[in-house]
């Protein structure tokens, strides 16, 4: 073997064994310390990694090398970096994974439902399906407990999932209940047979009422959680967007993606300098009902805000509503529209623009 895994048995031909780490976390992760013994030509830390550990796939392997979940003689490398013999690698392993999805009782606000297919009012505050520190929860969870039909056509964790939004991005979502309708519903997806409309609420004042946004993107190169403008290497994203009202310093949008990159626009409003309200992690700023107001009389009783205190946030994530998705049904063949009515934060947010802010007079 290629390697010496420290274990209980002291071994050096044992395979890792995941019943006898080295030690476990409070949170069920397990600690492994392995020692290259001899010289491995041309093999990269994730590729061995992904071997050793076959219940673990690539990208999980080298989602911990990037995390430094993964260490070679106490220092973090990168996914490409070539083992030597001598090198200790110190890795922290995720608790194996179930292989069930706890049904929680999740409200779901749906907007249409058949045998093959759900629609949904995503709400704000929901991820769409687990992830490695997010196994409950989710919107999964929900559907899981609301339906006994759900397509498998997808990883375990995402039964029905076709496509997503952010985490904090509402509007319509579809989803699919049997296989047949998956597959066809992710092929509308992925060559660009549907069409998304989307409502933003953005920072500036826009010079042209109308505009295509062409620009690449990819990973950031220094944040792993966020993604840029990459002229070189990055995938091809388009988005036309329409200006529906100017407002003094803020704009409320309409978005047309011609693809689907995630956080696409996002990255595409922010390398505009028109970042979406509430969205810090692009530069979006935080809006304060004593700011939007502007110097104009404060909302009295009875009216639009005036719940708030003069500090308090109008909107608490980024103002992007996914309002429209047109599709043909997966098994009819129909030509189907569906709209999720603008959420009860940006409507207040829109409504005390129009009021406040308001550049027609």
């Amino acid at each position: 073997m290629a390697e010496k895994v420290q274990n209980p048995n002291n071994d050096p031909e044992q395979s890792p064994d995941l019943s006898n780490p080295v030690e476990a976390e409070e949170d069920g992760a397990q600690h492994f310390s392995l020692t290259i013994r001899r010289r491995l030509p041309q093999r990269r830390i994730d590729k061995y990694l992904k071997h050793r550990f076959p219940d673990f796939s690539r990208n999980v392997i080298q989602q911990l090398i990037k995390e430094e979940a993964v260490t070679v003689n106490g220092r973090g490398v990168k996914c490409s970096y070539q083992l030597l013999p001598k090198d200790r690698v110190d890795l922290i392993l995720p608790p194996p994974a179930t292989n069930e999805i706890p049904p929680e009782d999740i409200p779901l606000d749906i907007i249409y439902e058949d045998e093959d297919l759900l629609v949904i009012n995503k709400p704000a505050d929901l991820i769409v399906h687990p992830a490695r520190g997010n196994q409950t929860g989710t919107l999964v969870n929900g559907l899981v407990y609301y339906s006994n039909s759900l397509s498998s056509v997808n990883e375990k964790f995402r039964p029905g999932i076709v496509h997503r939004l952010d985490r904090n991005t509402t509007g319509v979502l579809v989803v699919a209940k049997t296989d047949t309708a998956h597959w066809r519903l992710a092929h509308q997806f992925e060559y660009r047979q549907t069409r998304k409309t989307y409502l933003a609420i953005v920072h500036g004042t826009m010079v042209l009422d109308r505009d295509v946004i062409n620009l690449p993107l990819g990973r950031h190169r220094y944040v792993r959680e966020k993604y840029a403008v990459r002229e070189e290497g990055g995938k091809e994203s388009v988005t036309t967007y329409e200006l529906q009202r100017q407002y003094r310093g803020y704009a409320l949008l309409k978005l047309m993606p011609k693809t689907g990159r995630t956080h696409q626009l996002r990255v595409h409003l922010s390398s505009l300098k028109h970042s979406i309200v509430a969205d810090s992690m692009y530069q979006g700023k935080m809006m304060t009902l004593e700011q939007l107001v502007d110097g104009g009389i404060m909302p009295r009783e009875g009216e639009v805000g005036a719940e708030l205190a003069a500090s308090d946030f109008v909107i608490e994530r980024q103002a992007l509503h996914a309002f429209e998705l047109q599709i043909r049904h997966p098994i009819t063949g129909e030509e189907m529209k569906f709209q999720a009515p603008l959420p009860a934060d940006m409507e207040r947010v829109v409504s005390l623009l129009d009021r406040y802010r308001n550049i027609t007079g």
